[in-house]
């Protein structure tokens, strides 16, 4: 399998995230920053809005077009309500990620396994995965980020086709740019410059430097290209956008400086690993290739400590250093395939067997915990559950057995195994968990086309409800206290909530007919990731 696997890398890796990700790629409840792009590239389809970018037919400047373009040109060719064509591209962006880890390793450390491993590290890091749905844009705009490193690396230390790796390293950091401003320059590249000056110099850097600036440049034009012809459109918009924008930087979600320092929980199953390939002094007498081990050490605390400088905090901001630290932990794994059978200390040994021992053991105790906890649930579902807990259970077992006879490499992919596995057949068992009042709006766009009548919002209206609807909601103005209603007779409109005052209001210019609820939250109202906001209530309203 291993030698299959090094002597197709790309594709196993292309595979291994297609496998993975494809098959419940509609199964998880859309998000709000999906949504938002969901619909930004529903109305470049619909009104024609591919530069000047709208969200419900409201300028949307906050973030640049790029990942939004892509869901478009796959609403083309998959169709603009299939949410399997909005997802596709995200999905395309990790395949990249994981290709590129591949590329910027085997040209660091020249061999084909550990390269092969920092790339299955990275493509199956918790957050590499979660941020895809979350935030995709994140997913964009380091993946193109990566590839830019890429060629940057290629430039700085090859001698030949410094004007080639000077064109795509310029044209991917364009890209990293225009899917979500300069934060990947900041969290991924420039970490990057200072742990490639501190590990490898910059040798010859004066011979280049026309390579280097040129490249810049060029990714500076195609990245503000788009913020130029928003400026020069609508200048007035995006200067007011930015302004609140800016602001939410120092005082929105302020958080501590030591924050993000349990960052290395984000990569998942691979935690403890992470942990221990963080503890510099330990490992760098022990690794292969120590100047590289340098390198991704610095260039994951330095990511690490620019973004914590930041007020403004958030999980998902960390996601780039999920990149730099796949590197790292990869050298601890490939320390552990040459030397763990004969490791006699168990503050060496004892860490491994925890890791992947409950990694193994959580696929033994699988069928027998859901079931217990769950069997009232898993009733209508069970032919998925009984797949789900054959897969894991027999992948748990082979992990143990494995691992006491420590065939590291063995445990390695079978642990990878493992968390593909977990995704392809745990995910839908999800749907036994569905809220029982869930009701979509995908319908009420057609019934109100039938009924003759324009849909309208109050108050506030959730992104995933618009993304749902499938068409514009415009928001009813107000103004002074006071709503603007439009002129129309008879309308609908969408409440999330609604205080007594504003239902007076209403009801004293219009007859007012509940006709029924919404409710987007795929868990019940006992979860916590059951959102008040999720919900609406519809209205048909007539003019008195």
């Amino acid at each position: 399998m291993l030698n299959t696997l090094k002597k197709y890398p790309i594709p196993a890796i292309c595979l291994l995230v297609a496998v993975m990700l494809l098959p419940n790629l509609e199964l998880l409840q859309v998000s709000i920053m999906e949504a938002r792009n969901f619909i930004t590239a529903r109305e470049m389809l619909t009104y024609d809005h591919w530069l000047l970018t709208t969200m419900n037919n409201v300028a949307r400047y906050q973030k640049p077009p790029l990942p939004a373009w892509f869901s478009a040109f796959s609403g083309i060719l998959f169709g603009e309500k299939n949410l399997f064509a909005m997802r596709l591209p995200a999905v395309l962006m990790v395949m990249l990620s994981g290709s590129f880890m591949y590329y910027l390793s085997r040209t660091i450390l020249k061999g084909r396994t550990h390269s092969l491993f920092n790339a299955l590290i990275l493509i199956t890091s918790f957050y590499v995965i979660g941020i895809t749905f979350e935030a995709p844009s994140d997913i964009f705009t380091h993946a193109f980020m990566l590839v830019a490193i890429y060629y940057f690396f290629k430039l700085f230390s090859k001698k030949s086709k410094a004007w080639k790796h000077a064109l795509l390293a310029g044209t991917f950091l364009g890209f990293s740019i225009l899917a979500k401003g300069p934060i990947s320059i900041y969290a991924l590249l420039l970490p990057f410059l200072i742990a490639y000056g501190f590990s490898f110099k910059y040798k010859n850097i004066k011979q280049k430097a026309l390579h280097i600036i040129s490249a810049i440049l060029l990714g500076l034009a195609i990245g503000g290209s788009w913020y130029l012809y928003v400026k020069l459109q609508d200048s007035s918009t995006l200067d007011a956008i930015t302004t609140r924008e800016t602001s939410t930087w120092t005082g929105y979600n302020t958080r501590p400086f030591y924050y993000y320092w349990s960052f290395f929980t984000q990569s998942g199953i691979w935690t403890i690993p992470a942990f221990i390939s963080l503890l510099y002094p330990y490992l760098k007498k022990r690794v292969s290739h120590y100047k590289a081990y340098k390198f991704s050490f610095l260039w994951t605390i330095t990511a690490v400590i620019l973004l914590s400088l930041i007020p403004m905090k958030k999980s998902r901001y960390l996601m780039p250093v999920l990149i730099p630290l796949a590197f790292n932990i990869g050298f601890y794994i490939e320390y552990l395939f040459r030397k763990f059978k004969t490791l006699k200390d168990k503050r060496e040994t004892v860490p491994v067997y925890f890791n992947f021992g409950l990694i193994g053991l959580l696929g033994v105790v699988f069928p027998i915990a859901m079931y217990v906890m769950f069997k009232t649930e898993l009733q209508d579902h069970l032919f998925n559950f009984i797949l789900a807990s054959i897969v894991l259970f027999t992948i748990g077992v082979l992990i143990l057995f494995q691992l006491k006879s420590k065939n590291i490499k063995s445990v390695f992919l079978l642990t990878v195994l493992f968390f593909v596995s977990a995704l392809v057949f745990v995910m839908p068992l999800s749907e036994a968990f569905k809220n029982e009042t869930f009701k979509s709006l995908s319908t009420l766009n057609e019934e109100n086309q039938k009924r003759d009548i324009k849909l309208y919002a109050i108050n506030y209206i959730a992104p995933e409800t618009i993304w749902d609807y499938g068409a514009v909601i415009p928001e009813i103005e107000l103004k002074d206290k006071a709503y603007i209603f439009p002129n129309d007779k008879r309308f609908g409109i969408l409440v999330n909530a609604m205080s007594p005052e504003n239902e007076d209001e209403i009801r004293s210019k219009y007859n007012m007919k509940a006709l029924g609820e919404y409710d987007l939250n795929h868990f019940g109202s006992a979860s916590n990731q059951n959102n008040p906001r999720l919900k609406s209530i519809f209205y048909i309203l007539e003019k008195k």
